[in-house]
């Protein structure tokens, strides 16, 4: 306090000549007078408490935070407290009949939690396309927003500024269907038991959290610990599942089964063909129809899932009215194989519907791990060589557009964009690994002259191939051990064979053996999960508010984990570095600087050869279907359709 007495001193025998001195005094006491007092509170704490407990008395008391109806990512959610529906769905939407999608695969279990049936689990049950029929989460994403959060099983929560915790109130009439209420316990238990026998992402999330604790009656609080970000707490409100504590067998859980778990969707099942259909029928109780998140949503009294074991196979079954949605990805098809009868007559409608979110990336994925694909200058070449103006003249009657980014034509794109001094500044040191063209938004997919065989760029392409170490010899290109260069393209369908086929033409004039292997789903879906194979052609999906995703993806610590989605075996340090800078940032301008650091980083690794996308997502449907006027911004909802015949 003797500093304090002698500041104050000094300042008293000023001559005070205006009101600004006098106001500036007064500051420079409050300032030190704030010091003392925090210095002093401090010391009190250390006299009774850990180190721990000192930072948590400093922390955001739950009782000055205002629970809220939703959470964004950035910014406030575009729909207040109290709304009545989300804009693209129709609350006056007829409510009956019945739709019947059909999908390409098998499936041998009714739990998509566990990594035994992580990729061949029924569909619909817990499903970003048709909708979480079956389970739900404590909140629900808008789809017409980046990404917001609206109440779901809990009907609030409160979350501070720093996101250190977040505290849901559970909606009261949140109910299982065997009637018990979803309670705070059941929240508990689902991460416990997922941590313990679930599959990734799910069984990592526990490594986030410091604590899980119930606060009151339908109150539970999650505390995070420093491994957590800005994201984390919305991905534990609504990409979550909240499972039953009553109704499971913890020992069991990790074993594949057709005994359905017990949920608290909006749909039961109604009876299952194991391998061949899934059947749900909505529950006439869901106790959750009223909500603004549900209104317009969940139309259909039934809805079907059909199983087919080729492409082929489902579209003939659509054509004969087995099926009621057909999604379209080939153009040659769109515009030439929609002539049938249902077409023609009317009974068949050819939907394009637009999105405003940034197109998925798809393309032929090197995978890492093998030794042929490890070089970054030979898979900058073999990115070279990809002819796609020949094959979409020749196969898709120009109908593609090239896809070069991985938030292609969105404002986190890197094309045409030279980098920003904030995305160097988080580049850093990394900013070696961006190649110089990437760096300054020059950076274009060549373009050939669309005649199969442009001499200019397979030389050039050549030219790289040899400057890596490998020769030439009696027509064939040969690896620096002695070995020819040839690998296996993996395919699981007649449309990806047929991309492969097209490539391979194209290799094959440069003296590089590739053979294409076509598999059935099962094999391909075990071998995808283990990481057998050379190359595969995947797709990943793009979102405006890209997210911890990004980690299961590209981050280091997947690369080796059995069912990730790091099909290329990407470990780098400046992908792991920018993918946390992306989800801690709280400004979305450093966000958007951290997503288009990380497309540079990306595209410069050359770790897939991209390839190209259609604007719109082509449907063609049953002409009794509909669906609203007002299409979100990422594009069709099927949850919001609904069959015109219960009018």
């Amino acid at each position: 306090m003797t500093t304090i007495s002698h500041s104050l001193h000094n300042m008293l025998q000023l001559p005070i000549t205006s009101y600004r001195m006098f106001s500036f005094a007064l500051e420079e006491f409050a300032k030190l007078f704030r010091t003392a007092m925090t210095v002093i509170f401090l010391f009190m704490i250390s006299l009774f408490s850990t180190p721990a407990s000192i930072v948590k008395a400093f922390a955001t008391n739950a009782d000055t935070v205002q629970p809220r109806h939703a959470i964004a990512m950035y910014g406030d959610p575009a729909e207040p407290e109290g709304f009545n529906h989300f804009r693209y769905a129709n609350p006056e939407a007829p409510q009956g009949g019945s739709i019947t999608y059909g999908v390409v695969g098998s499936f041998d279990s009714l739990n998509p939690f566990i990594l035994k049936s992580m990729r061949s689990t029924a569909r619909g049950l817990w499903d970003p396309q048709f909708g979480h029929l079956y389970f739900q989460s404590l909140m629900q994403r808008s789809y017409d927003e980046p990404f917001t959060l609206y109440g779901l099983l809990a009907d609030s929560v409160a979350m501070p500024e720093d996101r250190r915790w977040m505290e849901f109130s559970l909606n009261p009439d949140a109910k299982w269907h065997d009637g018990k209420p979803v309670i705070p316990e059941d929240v508990i238990f689902t991460y416990e038991l997922l941590a313990e026998k679930g599959r990734p992402p799910f069984s990592t999330r526990m490594k986030r959290i410091e604590s899980i604790e119930k606060t009151g009656d339908r109150k539970v609080r999650f505390t995070f610990n420093p491994d957590s970000n800005r994201e984390f707490p919305l991905i534990v409100a609504g990409f979550t599942p909240v499972l039953p504590s009553h109704a499971i067998e913890r020992e069991n859980f990790d074993a594949s089964t057709l005994e359905a778990l017990v949920g608290s969707g909006p749909y039961r099942i109604a009876s299952i063909d194991a391998g061949k259909r899934i059947v749900y029928e909505k529950d006439p109780g869901y106790w959750g129809k009223v909500l603004p998140v549900a209104r317009g949503l969940f139309n259909f009294d039934v809805v079907e899932i059909e199983y087919f074991r080729q492409e082929t196979t489902l579209f003939e079954a659509f054509k004969k009215g087995i099926v009621d949605v057909y999604m379209e990805g080939d153009p040659a098809k769109w515009k030439r194989a929609y002539d049938f009868p249902a077409v023609t007559d009317g009974e068949i409608v050819k939907a394009e519907i637009e999105s405003g979110a940034p197109p998925s990336m798809s393309g032929f994925v090197f995978n890492t791990r093998r030794p042929i694909f490890s070089n970054r200058d030979v898979r900058r070449a073999l990115v070279s060589a990809f002819d796609f103006e020949t094959l979409n003249k020749n196969l898709f009657f120009g109908a593609y557009e090239r896809t070069e980014s991985y938030w292609n034509g969105s404002e986190l794109s890197s094309i045409g964009r030279p980098a920003s001094e904030m995305e160097r500044d988080l580049l850093g040191d990394f900013i070696d690994d961006v190649d110089t063209d990437k760096l300054s938004g020059e950076w274009h997919l060549p373009v050939t002259d669309g005649t199969g065989l442009d001499r200019a760029i397979l030389r050039k392409v050549m030219k790289q191939l040899l400057a890596s170490g490998m020769k030439r010899e009696n027509g064939s290109l040969i690896q620096a051990d002695g070995s020819p260069f040839s690998f296996e393209i993996m395919t699981r369908n007649a449309e990806e064979e047929k991309i492969a086929l097209a490539f391979q033409g194209t290799l094959d004039r440069l003296g590089i053996s590739i053979s294409i292997r076509s598999v059935d789903d099962a094999q391909y879906q075990k071998r995808l999960q283990t990481f057998d194979y050379d190359m595969v052609i995947a797709r990943y999906s793009a979102s405006l508010s890209p997210g911890i995703e990004q980690a299961w993806r590209w981050g280091s610590r997947s690369k080796d984990v059995e069912g990730s989605f790091n099909y290329s075996g990407v470990s780098d340090p400046a992908i792991d570095h920018l993918i946390e800078e992306m989800v801690a940032s709280h400004e979305r301008d450093r966000f958007i600087a951290a997503v288009r650091a990380l497309d540079r980083v990306l595209l410069s690794g050359q770790y897939l050869i991209p390839l190209y996308h259609v604007p719109a997502d082509w449907i063609a449907h049953r002409a009794y279907l509909d669906y609203p006027d007002a299409t979100p911004l990422y594009g069709n909802r099927f949850p919001v359709w609904w069959d015109k015949r219960a009018e």
